[in-house]
């Protein structure tokens, strides 16, 4: 009797083991989308440039698929942000600056994940005005947030927080999904501030980060003798254009001493306000570290020449950028240990990326917006064991308007039609190579704060091509093969005169496919005015 009713458990497991397992295969994936602000791809140690090192952010590209040429479709904060969550260019979601409202009724892939059963959470920095729309929960940073302290709307209620950002944006992602609805998957949003100016690292990460020493980019000297206006006229010069105080750290009442002058109306302000909010201990400690260096900086100020002057800023530059960067690091190596050790690992895809790119001393520039390579260009790294195969690389030429199409399709939900970007889910699974031969590119904000002219452009695998226009109307063609650090503009070169024709062409074709014309430049220059 026994025999024969194992037998008949034995022949049950036998017919449902399978379906249980098909089942889950078939389980939605959950989603954790980690986005620095302003995290250079040459400031991620996998990407091989030798300033940092990033050792948890690197455990996703071991583990997963690395891209090496991803980029952006407007290389500013709240524009990028809005094509992540839309799919779309910025002339078609609305959002074409940092000034410009974002329609929050608009549909976007998170109200998308919503309808489909997903919980969505939003944490950290958004940039954008209004209660974020298509999220079950969010805790979201005022404006550009403050690093120590920082104040967050919760929820849509404000609330003071006592810590460090980059730590408390990480406790608040592991906090909301250790308390989810383990029925449903789940998508969330971490968004760190970090390492967005002023770059003020984590107190732990202050008195080792200042020590160090950094080499300097080939390019920190640029003359941009064969470049155009645009380059020429920028305002983002680490000598020239970045804060004293703020940036640098340099007291205001040294400011005063040495007869250092704003340069920005919000210099001495951004030191008082950012210092200011630490408790007097924390304070202390800052002191300690950073007041030493002040005090030799004056007395070697005077005797100091304009080019040692720009090798001392940019050091100064450095230590404090890729000193919050340690923290987003720290942050994303907790995250993936807590998934591990809750068994999330193997169906949550991670993805780490930034909005954008940022200049780290190259032609002598700090922040981002053109679109020469350092900008537009941005790191990206995804993990998923039970697609991507560990260790993988890929030069498509993908960018964050296909975040949202590719993370809906990892959920199992279609895009919409009218999303613009395309699923790289094939791209990063291995299933196929093939893949777009050109991006387009587009750029508004001006005048503007750092002055970076309007502009819009496609690059290929080889070539780049850009349209500088409203004030002026110049054209800039750059072999990317022959001059990767684009310092030669060879729009009107003869020999590349057929080059010049077919990406002309490709341009307009583009402008086309995207439903971007002159008329749309027109329609945001009467905006702007």
């Amino acid at each position: 009797m026994n025999d024969r009713k194992n037998l008949t458990l034995l022949l049950l497991l036998t017919l449902i083991l399978p379906t249980i397992l098909v089942a889950q295969k078939k389980q939605r994936p959950n989603i954790v989308y980690i986005m620095s602000d302003d995290h250079a791809y040459q400031a991620v140690s996998a990407y091989g440039h030798g300033l940092n090192h990033t050792p948890n952010i690197d455990r996703l590209a071991k583990e997963g698929i690395m891209f090496t040429r991803a980029t952006v479709t407007n290389s500013l904060c709240a524009p990028s942000r809005a094509v992540l969550l839309t799919g779309k260019h910025s002339f078609i979601n609305g959002k074409i600056d940092n000034e410009a409202s974002f329609d929050w009724s608009q549909d976007n892939f998170a109200k998308i994940l919503q309808r489909n059963g997903y919980q969505t959470a939003l944490i950290g920095k958004i940039h954008m005005d209004g209660i974020p729309a298509g999220f079950d929960h969010s805790a979201v940073l005022i404006d550009q947030g403050e690093y120590y302290n920082p104040n967050f709307i919760v929820n849509g209620k404000k609330r003071q927080m006592t810590g460090y950002v980059s730590d408390l944006t990480t406790d608040m992602v592991l906090d909301w999904i250790d308390n989810r609805d383990p029925e449903k998957p789940f998508c969330v949003l971490y968004h760190q501030k970090a390492p967005h100016r002023e770059w003020l690292p984590a107190l732990r990460h202050i008195k080792q980060y200042t020590a160090m020493r950094f080499p300097e980019p080939a390019t920190l000297f640029d003359d941009f003798q064969n470049r155009g206006t645009a380059a020429k006229t920028a305002e983002m010069n680490i000598l020239k254009h970045m804060n004293w105080a703020g940036d640098s750290k340099i007291p205001p009442s040294l400011m005063d001493e040495l007869g250092l002058k704003e340069y920005m109306s919000w210099d001495k302000a951004a030191f008082d306000n950012n210092l200011g909010r630490m408790s007097e201990k924390e304070r202390a400690t800052w002191d300690s570290v950073y007041m030493p260096i002040m005090a030799d900086f004056r007395m070697h100020y005077p005797k100091m020449s304009q080019d040692e002057l720009l090798r001392w800023r940019y050091q100064r530059y450095m230590q404090d950028y890729l000193g919050t960067v340690a923290a987003v690091d720290e942050g994303v190596g907790k995250l993936l240990d807590y998934l591990a050790e809750n068994d999330l690992d193997e169906n949550t895809i991670v993805v780490y990326t930034s909005d954008q790119g940022f200049y780290l001393g190259e032609h002598g520039w700090f922040d981002k917006r053109f679109m020469y390579e350092e900008s537009l260009r941005t790191p990206l790294l995804v993990r998923y064991p039970q697609e991507i195969a560990p260790g993988r690389k890929s030069d498509a030429l993908v960018q964050n308007l296909d975040f949202a199409p590719t993370l809906l399709d990892f959920a199992g939900v279609k895009p919409p039609k009218d999303m613009q970007g395309e699923s790289f889910r094939p791209l990063a699974t291995g299933d196929t190579q093939k893949w777009r031969d050109v991006v387009y590119y587009t750029y508004y904000e001006y005048p503007s704060i750092h002055m970076v002219k309007r502009h819009y452009g496609i690059r290929t695998d080889r070539y780049k091509l850009i349209h500088f226009y409203y004030d002026v109307d110049e054209w800039e063609l750059y072999d990317l093969e022959k001059d990767p650090a684009e310092l030669n503009n060879i729009f009107d070169d003869p020999s590349y005169s057929d080059v010049r024709k077919m990406m002309i062409d490709k341009l307009k074709t583009v402008r086309e496919r995207y439903h971007d014309s002159p008329e749309n430049d027109q329609r945001f220059l009467q905006k702007k005015g």
